[in-house]
Order: C-alpha cells, then structure tokens, then sequence
C-alpha cells in the first residue's frame, strides 16, 4: 500500500489477514516493477491461510526478488523466517524488510542489524524508510542484478518511429533469407537509420520533420 500509494491490500493487527495473492505495477525512476503481495509465512491449522501460504511459495518461485517483509517486534523468529526463505530459494535475490521501526528503540534497530545482513528499515503506517527501499530496487536493476524486459515507450512519435525501423529490419531479413542483392535492401537499412535518427535526433531536417514541427509545437515570428 505504501509503494502504491493507495490502500490496495487490507491491512490488519491480525495475523493472516492477507490470503489471496494481490498484484501491481508500480514505475519507479521509469523502471517497471511488478508487486506481488502475497500471505505471509507462518505455522498455521486454518485450511484457507494454508492455501494462501502455499500460494506464496509459487508466486516466489517464480519471482526475480523477494521482499521479505518482517515485523520488527517479533525479534525471536525474525533470523530464523529469513535462513528458512535462504534455504528453500538458494538461488533467490532476497531482501530483507523490517517493517514497524516507529515502534522500536534505537538499541533495537542496532540489534537487528547485528542479526541481519544488510536490512531495509522501514515503517509502512509512517511512510519511513519507502525512499530507501525504492532506491535499492532501481540499484538492483542498475547493477543487472534485476532485469527488466519491459520498455516503455511514452512518445506517440517515437512508437511510430520504431515500428516504422521494424517494418525496415524484417523488410532486410527477409532480403537476406531470399537472396537478394544487398543493394536493394540497403534501401531498406538506411530507412531504418533514418526513423532511428527521428528518435535520437540524428537524422537530416525534412519537409516530414519540418511538418510534424509546425503542426505539434506552436513557433512564433
């Protein structure tokens, strides 16, 4: 609720108030990133929180990160939840969160650090410590320990500009696959160039340019 901004999960006193997994995308620094609230991990005998906790373990399987939201003042299991998740996804990027340090002394935020390795504190009633956790998830992507697959194109001019260099990329390979002399499809390369440069501004001022510059942007005398 807090990286979204808007009260999207229910949110409780009460343990096991999450069952069903909750999914979002949220752009930061204009990278995409899509959550996954899921139920949280605990012993439990009530046979629907077991769905739900089940649902959890499948929902990490397949993610590129866990964010492994603790509560601050359960300080006896906090270690034990984190080895446990380390165990079962060796293999995992996982990030350990401390949530509800409005609650806890500053001797016991020194504790937890000594416990755990390189911890994000935070308090998601208070909105302390959000600014942080955003900037240590577009590090990650930064530093390629996160991928992101997805771009986004805002422009309606560089989207057109793009598919037109597909158009002239396939037109190539399809030259290529049958053949043909690289004459003919050199046509074909320099187009792609040139709706590239519509992009990147490297290209040579037209009457196409010239238009679409006097029928978007107002230019006076």
């Amino acid at each position: 609720n807090a990286l979204l901004n808007e009260e999207k999960a229910i949110v409780s006193e009460i343990a096991g108030t999450t069952r069903d997994a909750i999914e979002d995308e949220v752009i930061i620094k204009g990278v995409a990133f899509r959550f996954i609230d899921t139920a949280g991990i605990r012993d439990t005998k009530d046979v629907v929180e077991s769905i739900g906790i089940q649902k959890t373990f499948e929902k990490a399987t397949n993610a590129q990160l866990i964010l492994l939201l603790s509560d601050g003042k359960n300080k006896d299991g906090l270690k034990n939840t984190i080895q446990n998740v380390a165990t079962k996804y060796p293999e995992k990027k996982i990030l350990p969160i401390i949530n509800k340090i409005d609650l806890l002394t500053a001797d016991e935020v020194s504790t937890l650090k000594t416990k755990i390795s390189n911890p994000i504190f935070l308090s998601a009633k208070e909105k302390q410590g959000i600014d942080t956790l955003k900037k240590e998830l577009t590090s990650l992507v930064n530093t390629g320990a996160l991928s992101n697959n997805e771009t986004i194109v805002t422009n309606s001019r560089h989207f057109e500009a793009l598919n037109n260099a597909l158009t002239a990329i396939l037109a190539v390979k399809n030259g290529i696959d049958a053949g043909i002399s690289t004459d003919l499809f050199a046509i074909d390369i320099r187009e792609c160039l040139r709706h590239l440069g519509n992009i990147t501004g490297e290209y040579d001022v037209d009457k196409d340019i010239l238009g679409h510059i006097f029928g978007n942007f107002c230019i006076g005398k």
